[in-house]
């Protein structure tokens, strides 16, 4: 008898998503407007029938997209910012590979710019920001934790050296998908990450940041090019195979 092949079951979405989902289409709705405050802790574990640990998941996963702010001893508050325009860039069904090439493309757009106009108008405050970034990717790797976060730390920095705050406005809508790579991200392409890679990233932000501390804008825009290519390089391969092992 002939084997049919069967569908491969398909995976079920963690309960911090489905809490994400929920509360985003809510806001996108309207259900939540600007400036409203969301349900407390206790009603999002009682109305979704979850843990506080999983409701914390998600509030953390909607603020890194710009959707929310919490506030400490006040509660969450929905926010009224850029990050409206990039909240339909991907839905729960999207390829994050795909996702991940959007955001590059939108990135080389902007932080190529972002690195030389820093490198123009930087204080030294800003600068001292900048290395303070790097030095924690650096601290983070020897320990063999995440650097994500300090990633987009680093990224932030030189938005923030431009003294123009939409560059840092647009940085903050797009949150957790800027660093593809981070493995914290509920939009992270990597489930683990090799030393080698981060330190190939580490050596990039140095030539970065070394530009930039010179006032070199010239080569701040290069570094930040070469360094936003070699990502765009590395997800292009990845979405080809993908293409590839579909049609075999």
């Amino acid at each position: 008898m002939a084997m049919i092949d069967m569908p491969a079951p398909a995976r079920k979405p963690k309960l911090a998503q489905i809490v994400v989902d929920a509360l985003r289409k809510r806001i996108g709705a309207g259900e939540f407007g600007p400036g409203e405050k969301l349900p407390t802790e206790s009603q999002l574990t009682t109305h979704f029938g979850v843990s506080r640990t999983v409701v914390r998941e998600a509030i953390a996963a909607l603020a890194a997209d710009g959707m929310v702010q919490p506030r400490q001893g006040a509660g969450v508050f929905v926010m009224a910012h850029a990050s409206s325009a990039f909240r339909a860039i991907a839905g729960e069904r999207s390829n994050k590979i795909s996702v991940a090439l959007n955001v590059l493309e939108v990135r080389m757009g902007i932080e190529i710019e972002s690195a030389g106009l820093a490198a123009h108008r930087h204080s030294t405050s800003q600068v001292a920001a900048i290395q303070e970034a790097w030095n924690e990717f650096g601290r983070l790797l020897d320990e063999g934790n995440p650097t994500g976060k300090t990633d987009f730390a680093f990224h932030r920095a030189i938005a923030a050296a431009t003294n123009n705050p939409f560059y840092l406005e647009v940085l903050d809508a797009l949150g957790s998908r800027t660093i593809p790579c981070d493995v914290a991200s509920p939009w992270g392409t990597e489930s683990v990450l090799t030393y080698e890679y981060q330190v190939g990233l580490h050596e990039e932000h140095k030539r970065i940041l070394n530009a930039i501390s010179a006032r070199d804008a010239d080569g701040a825009r290069e570094a930040m090019r070469d360094h936003l290519s070699r990502s765009q390089d590395r997800y292009r391969a990845r979405l080809a195979e993908q293409g590839t092992s579909k049609q075999d």
